[in-house]
Order: structure tokens, then sequence, then C-alpha cells
């Protein structure tokens, strides 16, 4: 029942690198509150832990992020496996939505190939019916959130925030032979789009690395040796967390 009455809440701004048009300037206000109503966030906080998980209490939430070719996808998958984590990927949750032949489909296809961010309102309903849709105690959520506008949504919008935030690492010259060479046959792995890319993940994505550090809930991990490598830096820490 939250989950389709947070739905109806959803911000319907996008996430840009550039100035904001128009249409955000006009709508920043969207998630606060007028003098006559009473804030959200207490009320969508009841809202999220009195149904989510068995006991009343929502889910452990761990945020995953990392530099496209960091490796953070093959490092979550191992971590759902060795510590019992739901594994939700943001990148995933939008190539099967491209696949899907929707109109979103269409227009999440064309955002990704000119390497900018999916609008807000899409990547955050996407993740919230993946949520939704598991009846696990502890959920990674992997390349979420892109950007500072997907955070104060969902926070906003969930009236919590992620217990856990793990930034993998990485040199950009590195990042690019990792995606050169992994020949996926993805829309987005080729030279141009990937230095987009990566300029996008350097702009957006650090200021919500930056927030989470100043708030003590962000580790980074050193993202440049191999999978076994960064794996026993990472099992250390998920080891020394009280699940």
């Amino acid at each position: 029942m939250w989950r389709r009455r947070l739905s109806a809440l959803l911000p319907r701004s996008p996430c840009s690198s550039s100035a904001p048009s128009s249409y955000q300037q006009q709508h920043r206000h969207i998630l606060l509150p007028t003098p006559n109503e009473k804030p959200l966030a207490p009320i969508l906080l009841r809202l999220f832990t009195s149904q989510a998980g068995s006991d009343g209490g929502r889910p452990f939430i761990a945020f995953i992020l990392g530099g496209p070719g960091s490796g953070k996808g093959t490092q979550c998958s191992r971590i759902a496996s060795d510590f019992g984590f739901a594994h939700v990927s943001a990148g995933d949750l939008l190539r099967n939505e491209i696949t899907s032949g929707t109109d979103q489909g269409e227009l999440i296809l064309e955002i990704i190939r000119e390497g900018r961010i999916v609008p807000s309102e899409i990547t955050v309903e996407l993740v919230r019916k993946a949520i939704e849709s598991t009846t696990a105690k502890r959920v990674l959520i992997d390349g979420f959130p892109r950007c500072e506008e997907n955070r104060v949504a969902f926070e906003k919008l969930t009236g919590t925030e992620p217990d856990l935030v793990v930034f993998f690492d990485c040199p950009e010259d590195l990042m690019v032979k990792r995606l050169l060479g992994r020949n996926q046959g993805r829309v987005d792995d080729n030279i141009e789009t990937i230095k987009k890319r990566l300029k996008v993940f350097e702009s957006l994505n650090m200021p919500v690395v930056n927030y989470y550090s100043s708030k003590g809930k962000a580790h980074r991990i050193n993202a440049t040796g191999s999978a076994d490598e960064i794996f026993e830096a990472v099992r250390k820490l998920f080891s020394s967390l009280r699940l």
C-alpha cells in the first residue's frame, strides 16, 4: 500500500549535468511542504517501516557507488552471495526497461546513448518496485543514487537514509580499459560514450559520495586490484557490520 502511495509523490524533475532547466527552476521546491502542510518525511517513514520486512522494520539498505568500470557489479554479486543480500542493480533495471519495448524504454535508450543521467522519477520508481518485490532483509542498491537529486528524492519519499554506502574508488584510465575490454555489446561501451559517462560520474555522483562521507556513512574501497583482492577488503567491511 505505501508503495502505491509513494509512487504518486515522486518528483518530476530530471537529473542534469547542465544548468537547471526552466522546469527545474519552477519545481525545485516540490519536496518541501507549504506552511499549512505537515512535513512528508514522518508520514512516509511510517509507511516505509510499517510494512517492510516480516518484523515490521525496513530492510538494511546499502548503496553501492563507483564509476563505470570500477567493478562494483562484480563485487555486488559476491556480497549478495556471501552475506545474504538481495542485489538490485539500477543499471540492469534501466536496461531491462529498454528491452521491454515501451515508450519509456525508448526514452531511456536515447538518454543512455547520449551518456546522460536518466530522470529521477524513472530511476527512483524502478528502484522502489525492485525493493518492493523482494522479501530480503538486506538489500544492495547498485549504482544508485546517480546524483544528488536521486538521493534527495529517495530520502524524502522513504523518510530514511541508507545504512551503509560503499564507494569503489578507481582511476579513470583503469575504468576506461576495463570498459573497452569487457565487450558485452552494450550501447554505452564505446570510447566516446565512456568518456561522457566518466564526466557525468565525476560531476554528479561524486557529490553524493562526498555527502555521505561527511555523515560518516561512506566507506571507500580501493578498486584497482584483482576481483579477489578487492573482495578481501569488501569482506572485511561487511564482516564487521551488525547485520
